[in-house]
């Protein structure tokens, strides 16, 4: 198992909230980047993103908590403990959700075209967030052998790192990084058709990432359960479905990206 924390001497600092860190920053980038290519204020796009964040770790941690509310009910402490880990991302996911609605509701802007802008970077900011569930030892699948990992061509240090306690484990979070990142990549190119509607982009995010989930859920071990249904697979489901419908739906009748307004919203003007 890899050391969770770096030890400067003068501080510690643990693998996970760099992750966290590095996954904010660079995700927060590509959108704002998105969002000046539609003529967005980068102050709007700022502001969108903080309130979002906040708001998206807050609820990954209390979807977390509630999931596991057996141990914190007598660890009260622990629930402010995020940089041991405990992030659930469909949590995050649904809160983010709820404050880009009001938000873009308020200003009169086109819900669905702010999302095309911001799975962009959530995906890359999901695929570089799990690599602190690696250094946490967690996320992981379950028990196999060294030449079962040997035999998938994993990097070495991935491989030493799921050694943890003396047993090897399936790594889950490795695939699920890879995952997202690879979504990323399509949604680059799947962005920039000629014919691309609004809504399209953020459909092809619940499905991509839905997929993935479900899959590699079934192979992790420390999943938050209901009953004996793993909630992940439970939400990644309903992602895939509600991703269908909405491309179904966009693909009808939808828009194409040039419209991003409501009939009366002026984004430009928009600011804090």
């Amino acid at each position: 198992m890899m050391n969770p924390v770096i030890d400067l001497g003068f501080i510690s600092i643990h693998w996970y909230s760099v992750f966290l860190f590095l996954a904010m920053i660079i995700g927060s980038k590509i959108v704002i980047q998105e969002g000046k290519k539609w003529n967005i204020s980068e102050d709007f796009t700022f502001n969108l993103l903080f309130l979002t964040i906040l708001f998206g770790i807050i609820g990954a941690r209390l979807y977390f908590v509630v999931f596991n509310f057996d141990y914190y009910s007598q660890n009260l402490l622990e629930i402010l403990q995020i940089w041991k880990g405990g992030l659930a991302i469909h949590g995050g996911v649904i809160a983010g959700l709820i404050v880009i609605i009001v938000y873009t509701k308020k200003y009169k802007i086109n819900t669905l075209r702010t999302l095309d802008m911001i799975v962009v970077g959530l995906i890359l900011a999901q695929a570089i967030g799990r690599w602190g569930n690696f250094f946490n030892g967690e996320a992981h699948g379950p028990a196999t052998t060294l030449a079962y990992l040997e035999s998938l061509h994993l990097p070495d240090f991935v491989i030493n790192g799921m050694n943890i306690g003396g047993t090897y484990y399936i790594p889950t979070f490795f695939f699920e990084s890879l995952w997202c990142l690879i979504g990323f990549i399509i949604l680059l190119f799947f962005r920039r058709r000629k014919y691309c509607k609004i809504g399209q982009v953020t459909a092809f995010y619940l499905v991509w990432y839905g997929i993935g989930r479900f899959f590699i859920e079934g192979l992790r071990t420390d999943s938050l359960m209901f009953s004996s249904l793993k909630i992940a697979q439970i939400v990644s489901l309903g992602m895939i479905i509600i991703g269908i419908i909405i491309y179904i739906i966009v693909t009808k009748k939808g828009n194409k990206l040039d419209n991003l307004y409501n009939d009366e919203g002026n984004v430009e003007n928009v600011n804090f």
